[in-house]
């Protein structure tokens, strides 16, 4: 079970990066589209902003599964790494829902999204880790 939470840990590290790059890749075609005289309006979108929604659920549904399988395993700290993710991945979902309606708040969701990349590469870690023998004092 180790293996499989350093790989659900792994593939929520993965999805994270490839947020950061639908995200660019939303915003440059955005642009380049509002260049070629493209209206940008209410219903306008791209594939960069639609994978990075679906991929934002997916992230959170791994997440869950890494709380679930963190109950099943030893890795150090495991538990709590995984209920961290889980509420990051909560708050992320609170800031992109507000952020709509109060854009400098997309910051903080930005930050927050580097935050649940950096603590999902802590589990990798954690899971990385040799269990430490029993030691009879």
């Amino acid at each position: 079970m180790r293996n499989v939470y350093r790989v659900v840990a792994m593939l929520i590290a993965l999805a994270v990066g490839l947020q950061v790059a639908s995200i660019a890749l939303a915003g440059f075609t955005v642009a380049k589209d509002a260049n070629d005289g493209a209206a940008i309006g209410a219903d306008y979108s791209n594939f960069g902003q639609s994978y990075h929604s679906i991929a934002g659920m997916v992230i959170a549904l791994l997440a869950l599964i890494l709380l679930v399988v963190s109950f099943l395993t030893d890795v150090p700290r495991g538990r709590v790494l995984a209920g961290g993710l889980v509420g990051l991945v909560v708050l992320q979902i609170v800031l992109a829902t507000v952020s709509f309606g109060l854009p400098a708040l997309g910051l903080l969701h930005g930050l927050n999204g580097l935050a649940i990349g950096a603590m999902a590469g802590t589990a990798i870690g954690r899971a990385a880790t040799p269990r430490q023998p029993a030691t009879s004092g």
